[in-house]
């Protein structure tokens, strides 16, 4: 009961903080891209800090950190391996449904900073957008964009295909791509209120060159980040023993 109660004023925390952080210095957000990604950065702080004292999750990045402009393929299993990828790595934007731009405070945020959103419901001319997006925002914002390559949050113990559109990235864009696996999604549910304490990991495991094929990419891509993810979340499961 104790954990539950301590799982709600997280949330309020955590919401409450976006709203204070997110608008009280949108003003400053509005000055440069710059500014605001060090807002949504000082919010990512923020909750990563709450979390650890107040439900006893803590975080950790391992493997080298990209710093250059490379494409990013993370496991996604919760809100959660969002905040500490953008809080570990300098300049990220995400590849991102369109809906989530009409979402307050994060739309504005997520349209300054350069996120390519994306129209899922129209498949192929969505992916030929996305393409085109994604060279724009290179273009304009360079940095490290993110994909996660099954399209949407699964969690742990799910098996879901990886899709088509992380490979097209990679071609068209040929840069280098960091995989990056997670257990995040033991401690911090899909959906749901309750979070775990422990320790939650993002992984940046060795990059995959432009070089390699669109055949060979998403096997590869789907057995490195699969094997790492399971191997993290053995770790956060036997920890908690």
């Amino acid at each position: 009961m104790l954990q539950w109660i301590r799982s709600y004023a997280f949330l309020i925390a955590m919401y409450g903080g976006m709203a204070v952080i997110g608008l009280g210095l949108f003003p400053w957000a509005l000055t440069s891209e710059h500014a605001a990604r060090r807002v949504a950065k000082i919010w990512c702080r923020w909750t990563l800090w709450c979390a650890s004292w107040m439900v006893g999750l803590k975080t950790e990045v391992r493997g080298e950190i990209p710093t250059g402009e490379v494409l990013i393929a993370s496991k996604h299993q919760s809100f959660l391996d969002i905040i500490i990828i953008f809080d570990a790595v300098p300049a990220a934007k995400f590849i991102m449904k369109r809906e989530l731009l009409f979402t307050p405070v994060v739309g504005q945020y997520a349209t300054r900073i350069g996120c390519v959103p994306v129209d899922r419901g129209k498949k192929g001319a969505a992916i030929a957008g996305m393409l085109r997006a994604a060279k724009a925002s290179n273009e304009a914002h360079p940095g490290q964009l993110i994909i996660y390559p099954q399209g949407t949050r699964v969690a742990p113990d799910v098996k879901a295909p990886y899709k088509v559109g992380a490979s097209l990235l990679h071609g068209y864009l040929k840069q280098t791509c960091i995989p990056a696996a997670t257990n995040v999604g033991h401690f911090w549910p899909r959906l749901g209120v309750y979070r775990k304490p422990g320790l939650a990991v993002v992984e940046f495991l060795p990059p995959i060159g432009p070089e390699v094929t669109k055949a060979e990419f998403l096997s590869h891509l789907e057995e490195v980040v699969e094997t790492a993810s399971d191997r993290l979340l053995k770790e956060a499961r036997d920890a908690a023993r």
